[in-house]
């Protein structure tokens, strides 16, 4: 999703929670994922594959010179055969530990094999965050985490939206609330056009 549409998006969102939580959540990602640690692995649940998360943040990565922030996406059912940024497996979670960050993504609850690594990471010395359905356990091993009910107005799809925008968003020059702070994100996004552009997935 573009600028355009992210801001639009927000402009329908104002008036909720949703902008300000996930900017919240996008500065703690922001701040636990740093250059020389052990990187941002990204893992959803066996039935839901974070696939358009992974590639927006990819995209802010670049754009917001913040390269740390490009995941690696940990897949339930990962191949050899698979491209190389799409056959990392879920034993690439028993290598984080203390410089690692794990964002989980899960709309429902995790299978157990799913819970006992993140824990075993978490133990380790990661960082989870989590974007959730509301599943106590997968709260419970969050450090920090966003939940979206069935109950709530929005989905966890227009969330990841929200928040991977802002992920990139603190390397923007200080501006005035509102439209301005707007136009220097499109400025910023337009100098990126004669850049070569980021991998896509």
């Amino acid at each position: 999703m573009d600028a355009v549409r992210v801001a639009l998006l927000r402009e329908v969102l104002d008036g909720t929670e949703w902008p300000a939580a996930a900017r919240r959540f996008a500065s703690v990602l922001r701040s636990s994922v740093v250059p020389q640690g052990g990187g941002l692995l990204l893992v959803g649940t066996a039935r839901y594959e974070p696939w358009h998360l992974a590639a927006h943040l990819v995209d802010e990565a670049a754009w917001s010179g913040r390269p740390e922030l490009a995941p690696t996406l940990v897949r339930h059912r990962a191949r050899p055969s698979d491209p190389a940024h799409l056959a990392v497996g879920l034993g690439r979670l028993e290598a984080a530990g203390r410089g690692s960050t794990l964002l989980v993504v899960a709309p429902q609850r995790p299978d157990g094999g799913l819970l006992e690594r993140v824990h075993d990471a978490r133990r380790a010395g990661a960082t989870v965050l989590s974007l959730d359905g509301g599943d106590r356990e997968v709260h419970g091993l969050a450090h920090e985490a966003l939940t979206v009910t069935d109950a709530d107005d929005v989905d966890l799809d227009i969330v990841q939206h929200l928040v991977s925008a802002a992920a990139g968003e603190n390397t923007l020059p200080a501006a005035p609330p509102g439209r301005r702070r707007f136009r220097d994100r499109l400025a910023r996004l337009a100098d990126q056009v004669t850049s070569p552009p980021p991998p896509r997935w």
